[in-house]
């Protein structure tokens, strides 16, 4: 038979803590702590406790669904609360039982704590700031070509702008250099 749950049924004994099983409780006796298994979790899902306040904590609900125990079919469940403690570990004093084989239980961690590691889709990316940067680059350059050319050379009105015979021809030479290409491919 293959126990699964404590209490309704055992995965295995104290002698497969943290193998086979998903939760442990660990029981003071006489000084030493034994282990005793909850059970495996064929489900596990993990929520915020506080919707409002997203770093006060997480809860872990680990569930195994329509087990066969003294031939008839449970729901078993272990609810872990981590609250978020960054002064360090303080281990669950109690476990709850909640239903027939529910049990919950509320421990404070730094590991319940939000740590944003990355988030996805923002920021320019490194093409952006590339294109940003010849940009500004190329903006410089006109500026400081035009303030030469207006205050050192004298040079008014549009004629300021440095290499303007080269940007006024500029579209004309990439549709040209474009339809020259397209031509070697047919």
């Amino acid at each position: 038979m293959n126990l699964r749950w404590f209490d309704c049924s055992d995965c295995g004994g104290p002698l497969h803590c943290g193998m086979q099983c998903s939760a442990l409780v660990a029981n003071d006796v006489g000084g030493y702590p034994v282990c005793t298994t909850i059970g495996h979790a064929s489900g596990v899902n993990i929520s915020i406790a506080d919707k409002k306040n997203p770093h006060s904590g997480v809860i872990v609900k680990m569930s195994s669904v329509n087990q066969e125990v003294d031939d008839k079919k449970v729901n078993s469940s272990l609810t872990v609360t981590v609250l978020c403690d960054y002064s360090g570990a303080q281990g669950p004093h109690i476990l709850e039982r909640s239903g027939a084989c529910d049990y919950a239980t509320v421990l404070r961690h730094p590991s319940g704590c939000a740590k944003v590691v990355y988030i996805h889709g923002r920021g320019w990316g490194w093409f952006g700031i590339f294109v940003i940067l010849m940009f500004s680059l190329l903006g410089g350059y006109l500026l400081a070509g035009t303030v030469y050319r207006y205050f050192v050379l004298g040079v008014h009105g549009i004629d300021a702008i440095p290499n303007l015979e080269f940007w006024a021809n500029l579209p004309h030479r990439t549709q040209s250099f474009f339809a020259s290409q397209g031509q070697k491919f047919r």
